[in-house]
């Protein structure tokens, strides 16, 4: 089997609260944030884009699985915001962790589960010793338009994993299965500056139906039960969506919130669902088991089953923890965030 032989993540410094955006649109500050459960969020520098924090994330990784960028035979960056239309980041991600040249590398697109699906490319490669390590990255800058809902929940941040053999895991990838049709609830078009969305479309024929269908599915393929599990990570458009979700699946709250980030940060798209597992693994102990669940638009979910092995314990203080990043942060009006994302257009 393959696992996580190593993971890092980084969150950008500055933050917008709710209150901030609503204020300027003449919305109530307080409906906004009980609607969406969500306070503020993370938000790129002017010298920050998905590449950058990619890297940030890649180099954090790599420090806690104590191996050479050298020995990464895969690189795949997931994203909803590359820095260039043609003209890969995986590539520029590669160059910057001391990969290149004897690797593969490729950007993905699956909206919000483009950071799972290269953790199952990277899980194929190594199960198959194409590769010895892989490295899956989700990483985004925020995107909502002015005015739109999105703009409240848009965040920056991004989370790298390193796939290899098992007996080398801080935590087992026991199984995977996955959860796709054609259901287009979120798009944006070549050439369009911000998303669209079908409001409450993405919810009920979306988002649900696809993250039970992968959860349900991964707990019929593994014969388990939600009882077996310590933590549950679900995607986290919003701060609501996840714990809906886990009262429909009979989860206790408690196992849920370790990873989840979205009031704080922000629904960091490609990254979300694995930086939340990056901050449960964070604190998990030898033995603990995992559930998490993606979504992306589109539509689509991946679910994992993991295990925590010995190996988290010699991993631990390596590279920052997840929250180290989510504590360290600068507010900024909406002014100054207006001009760091670039919604000033001539």
């Amino acid at each position: 089997m393959a696992g996580i032989v190593g993971y890092g993540a980084y969150v950008p410094t500055f933050r917008i609260t709710t209150k901030e955006i609503a204020e300027v649109w003449g919305e109530d500050p307080k409906r906004i944030e009980e609607g969406l459960g969500i306070k503020e969020k993370a938000v790129a520098g002017v010298d920050e884009d998905t590449a950058t924090i990619s890297i940030e994330a890649a180099r954090n990784a790599l420090k806690r699985a104590g191996i050479d960028g050298r020995e990464i035979g895969a690189v795949y960056v997931g994203s909803e915001s590359h820095p260039y239309a043609v003209n890969p980041t995986a590539s520029t991600v590669a160059e910057a962790i001391g990969a290149t040249p004897e690797l593969t590398a490729a950007d993905l697109e699956f909206a919000c589960k483009a950071g799972t699906a290269g953790m199952q490319m990277c899980m194929g490669l190594v199960d198959a010793k194409y590769i010895k390590y892989g490295m899956t990255i989700g990483a985004d800058t925020a995107q909502g338009k002015p005015g739109d809902a999105l703009e409240y929940s848009a965040g920056s941040g991004g989370a790298a994993f390193i796939i290899g053999p098992e007996e080398e895991s801080l935590a087992v990838i026991k199984a995977t299965y996955s959860f796709t049709t054609d259901t287009p609830d979120f798009w944006r078009r070549q050439g369009a500056d911000y998303p669209s969305h079908g409001a409450r479309f993405t919810g009920e024929p979306a988002y649900f139906k696809h993250i039970l269908g992968a959860a349900n599915g991964l707990l019929k393929k593994t014969n388990t039960k939600i009882e077996d599990y310590d933590y549950f990570v679900f995607h986290q458009p919003n701060a609501k969506f996840p714990l809906r979700v886990a009262k429909m699946l009979g989860i206790q709250k408690e196992k849920v919130l370790p990873g989840l980030l979205t009031p704080v940060i922000g629904n960091t798209y490609s990254g979300a669902s694995i930086l939340g597992l990056a901050a449960v693994l964070d604190n998990a102990k030898p033995g603990e088991r995992i559930l998490i669940t993606s979504f992306g638009s589109g539509a689509g979910s991946d679910s994992f089953a993991i295990e925590v092995t010995e190996k988290i314990k010699e991993r631990a203080g390596k590279a920052p923890k997840t929250m180290d990043y989510i504590n360290r942060k600068k507010y900024v009006s909406y002014a100054i965030y207006a001009k760091m994302r670039g919604k000033l257009k001539k």
